[in-house]
């Protein structure tokens, strides 16, 4: 009986940290008297009716304590974040490095000024400051790359006790993560996402990878950042073509879980100014749902909403479509006629395709290789109304593209 209790209760910490991301009230009245209507009335014995509906509402209650304890305590392990314009010339203070090595990794895409601003605070606070910068684009999350700040690592004396520091986008915090991650068994690691993507997304939640063999993200680790320090000022530099291909993250969030960010974006007259809230918003959500599911054994395949399909049309396209417009597209092949509307006029809001001409048989071709597929099927998250969600297992052969 303890045993079954325990399994009960990690699927109500599950539900209660998706009312969290998703601002839902713990208290759910109409649900509950629906509940008991439907199980009390599928009891055969009659005279037992009134006895199980009092262990219902017992257990109901208890659930429901349950849930606000793990709402009012819900903290991300291992990661502690900071959104802040302005940020970055306090990033010393703020990433708690104060006196050991840093190396800073960042790429020849990244405005100079953002990581030149970090390296002024933390020499200031007197750490000793490594810089590696890699070429901009996701061919640098190779093996190549890994090889050369590892060598810069062992170059430079760094130790354990040491940091990485990543400034820029998602290729630049998959990478150093993975760096960090692996280095002498695992080092500290920090992320100042600097694109509208990485901010939303990529920062949060641990995931680090590089890839191989023309597979994307092919070989990683888990490895949690100790301090992740947004500052939404970086994204003025941002083209408006990568600041709309970010916020499809943020577009799949609220279609998931967050009905109210899916209106401020639908909603939005002037993104730089919303950005701060857009990004609060997706960070509170997909910490919710990492923390339930640190490993990506059950709940947190909802953050996948888009990507099986869209990790083949981005990688079939041939460098036409950005990872974000290519999560767009996939998005669409698994929403309901309501929520199908809906997304597709943010999409054009922002100019994100909606849209391809890729045949359907190469990407389930590459689907069958994706590394969460399994047996020839692979689990799918579908989106019926705008804030829910549904998981979906299919033969790959079967997906209606």
């Amino acid at each position: 009986m303890a045993s079954l209790f325990e399994q009960r209760m990690a699927v109500v910490e599950q539900i209660a940290l998706e009312k969290k991301a998703s601002g839902r009230a713990v208290d759910d009245p109409v649900r509950e008297a629906e509940m008991m209507e439907r199980r009390c009335s599928a009891l055969k014995q009659k005279r037992l009716k009134k006895y199980y509906a009092a262990f219902l509402r017992s257990a109901i209650e208890v659930s429901k304590e349950y849930q606000t304890d793990i709402i009012d305590g819900a903290k991300m392990p291992g990661c502690n974040i900071t959104i802040q314009r302005g940020a970055l010339t306090s990033a010393a203070k703020l990433l708690e490095t104060s006196g050991s090595r840093v190396m800073i990794v960042t790429d020849s895409g990244v405005p100079a000024q953002y990581p030149s601003k970090v390296e002024a605070s933390l020499k200031t606070a007197g750490c000793k400051v490594h810089m590696v910068t890699i070429p901009q684009g996701e061919a640098s999350k190779s093996l190549e790359s890994y090889a050369t700040i590892m060598q810069a690592l062992v170059d430079g004396g760094f130790t354990r006790t040491d940091t990485v520091v990543a400034v820029g986008g998602g290729v630049v915090g998959d990478l150093a993560g993975f760096v960090a991650a692996t280095f002498m068994r695992g080092i500290r690691f920090c992320n100042i996402p600097t694109t509208m993507l990485s901010q939303v997304d990529s920062s949060v939640g641990g995931k680090t990878a590089i890839d191989f063999g023309g597979v994307k993200n092919i070989v990683g680790a888990f490895h949690m950042p100790a301090r992740v320090l947004i500052d939404p000022d970086t994204l003025a530099t941002l083209p408006e073509r990568q600041l709309h291909n970010g916020l499809v993250e943020a577009i799949k969030m609220g279609a998931t879980g967050d009905a109210e960010l899916f209106e401020l974006i639908e909603n939005s007259g002037d993104l730089l100014s919303d950005a701060g809230e857009i990004i609060r918003r997706s960070v509170n959500y997909k910490q919710a749902v990492v923390k339930a599911d640190p490993r990506e054994k059950g709940l947190r395949r909802v953050l996948n909403f888009g990507h099986t399909v869209g990790h083949a049309i981005e990688a079939l396209g041939g460098g036409k479509y950005l990872h974000g417009e290519a999560v767009a597209l996939g998005m669409m092949y698994f929403c309901g006629a309501e929520a199908s509307q809906r997304i597709g006029r943010v999409l054009a809001k922002y100019n994100l395709p909606v849209s391809h001409d890729i045949a359907p048989e190469s990407i389930r071709s590459l689907i069958a290789h994706d590394k969460k597929a399994s047996g020839g099927n692979i689990t799918v998250v579908k989106v019926d109304e705008i804030g829910s969600y549904r998981f979906e297992k299919v033969n790959i052969q079967d997906l209606a593209l």
